[in-house]
């Protein structure tokens, strides 16, 4: 009887097979979800950074304490003006990229 072996393969191959090939509705959502969880986690670093508690941040950008909460574990229903707001009041860049097809515009 042969001993099991292990296959190490790489993760976008499991990726691949568990939520779906890139380009399929699947994986876009997938995708989405990483980089709006990336986002909030980015924003929560920078403010603990700042040495700012999430009620003096909510107060720099005019929102609650709960909002920002919100923002960082979960980006999904934020507007997009606050997220401005948040990251002015955090003295962050912030650029974006959009992809139309093949085709990459930066701003």
């Amino acid at each position: 009887m042969e001993a099991n072996r292990l296959q190490t393969v790489s993760l976008d191959t499991m990726i691949d097979k568990h939520i779906g090939k890139s380009g399929t509705a699947k994986r876009d959502a997938f995708e989405n979800e990483l980089r709006i969880d990336l986002l909030g986690k980015a924003i929560k670093q920078a403010r603990q950074e700042r040495n700012l508690t999430q009620e003096q941040l909510g107060e720099l950008v005019g929102v609650q304490k709960a909002q920002i909460s919100k923002i960082e574990n979960s980006i999904k229903n934020a507007r997009f003006e606050t997220l401005l707001k948040v990251f002015d009041a955090l003295g962050a860049t912030v650029s974006f990229n959009v992809e139309l097809k093949d085709e990459k515009l930066a701003y």
